[in-house]
C-alpha cells in the first residue's frame, strides 16, 4: 500500500485518563483540546463526573475520558466517582496514567487499578516543571517496575511542555474506523452540564475547607432567549450550617459566586447570562445513594 493511501485510512479510539486526585488529569485534556472542557482548580477531587473531550482532524478521531481521581471512597458520592472511573476504564482503547512528578509515592489504589488493566497505559510524568530531569526519570522507573507500560511521556500539563509528542504517539495504536461524533464537536455534555460545573469550579475557588467538597450544582432551568441565556440553578448543600457560609453576611459571599459564576459562563458560551442563584439544604445528600444518583452522578 502507497504511503498516501495508508494515509486515507481515518483511526478513531477512546483514551481514559487515571491518576490520583489533582495530578493534572483535567489540565491535560483541556491542553490537548486547546479548550477548556474540565473544570480545574488547584483542590483535589475536582473531577466528578466522566467528562468527554473530542480531538478531530482529518483522519482521525481520539474521545479522551477525563475521569475522577482514583481514591478510596468514604460516602456514597465518592463510591459513584468510583464508578465512572471503572467505566472509562472498559471503555478505553488506550490509558493515559498521570503521575505526579512532585510526589515520590503513588496510592496504592491507583496501582491496583493499574495492574488490572490488559491495554496499553502510557504513563505520563505531569509536572516536570517542577522537578529535575534526573528525579522524573527515577520516578517513571519505579512506577514501571510495578506495571507494565506501553511507553513515558514527560510533561507539564500547565505549559504545554511534551504535550506535542502524545497524540501522534496514540494514533499510531489506534485502529481504523469512523468518526463517532461530528467533526466540529468538542464534547457530548450539554450546554446545563457545563453551566452547573462552572458554577461548582467558583464554589472551589471561593470557598475553603469542606464548603466545596459538600456541594453540588442543580441547573432547574436553561433557557436560550433572544438577547441572553437565563439560568435558574440551585447549590445543594449537606448541612444547614453550610447554608448561611454559602450566602455570607448580608448575602455578600452568594452574591460573589453568582458575579464570578456567569462571568465564567459568559465566558464559555460567548452569550449574554441572567443567572439566578439559590442554595437549598438536602441534608446529607452525599451519603445517600437515591440522592446522588438524583443529582446527576449515575
Amino acid at each position: 500500500m502507497s504511503r498516501s493511501a495508508d494515509h486515507s485510512v481515518h483511526k478513531s479510539g477512546y483514551v481514559a485518563i487515571i491518576g490520583k486526585p489533582n495530578a493534572g488529569k483535567s489540565t491535560l485534556m483541556n491542553t490537548v483540546l486547546g479548550s477548556k472542557i474540565s473544570i480545574t482548580t488547584h483542590k483535589p477531587q475536582t473531577t466528578r463526573h466522566q467528562i468527554i473531550g473530542i480531538h478531530s482532524d482529518e483522519d482521525s478521531q481520539i474521545i479522551f475520558l477525563d475521569t475522577p481521581g482514583v481514591l478510596k471512597p468514604k460516602y456514597e458520592l465518592q463510591s459513584a466517582m468510583m464508578r465512572f472511573v471503572e467505566r472509562a476504564k472498559n471503555d478505553a482503547d488506550i490509558i493515559f496514567f498521570i503521575a505526579d512528578a512532585t510526589e515520590s509515592r503513588q496510592p496504592k489504589e491507583v496501582m491496583e487499578l493499574l495492574k488490572s488493566i490488559r491495554i496499553p497505559i502510557f504513563l505520563i510524568i505531569n509536572k516536570t516543571d517542577l522537578v529535575s530531569e534526573s528525579d522524573a526519570k527515577v520516578m517513571a522507573s519505579l512506577i514501571e517496575d510495578q506495571i507494565k507500560v506501553h511507553q513515558t511521556h514527560y510533561i507539564s500539563a500547565l505549559t504545554g511542555a511534551g504535550v506535542d509528542r502524545l497524540l501522534p504517539a496514540v494514533k499510531d495504536l489506534l485502529q481504523p474506523g469512523p468518526p463517532y461524533y461530528p467533526k466540529d464537536m468538542l464534547s457530548e455534555q450539554p450546554m446545563r452540564f457545563f453551566a452547573a460545573e462552572l458554577i461548582r469550579e467558583q464554589i472551589f475557588l471561593l470557598f475553603h475547607e469542606e464548603i466545596p467538597y459538600s456541594c453540588t450544582v442543580e441547573i432547574i432551568q436553561y433557557e436560550e432567549r433572544e438577547d441572553l441565556d437565563y439560568i435558574n440553578a440551585e447549590v445543594i448543600v449537606n448541612r444547614k450550617s453550610q447554608k448561611g457560609m454559602l450566602i455570607g453576611k448580608g448575602g455578600k459571599a452568594i452574591k460573589e459566586l453568582g458575579t464570578k459564576a456567569r462571568e465564567a459562563i459568559e465566558d464559555f458560551t460567548g452569550r449574554k447570562i441572567f443567572l439566578d442563584l439559590h442554595v437549598k439544604v438536602r441534608e446529607k445528600w452525599r451519603e445517600q445513594e437515591n440522592w446522588v444518583k438524583n443529582l446527576g452522578y449515575r
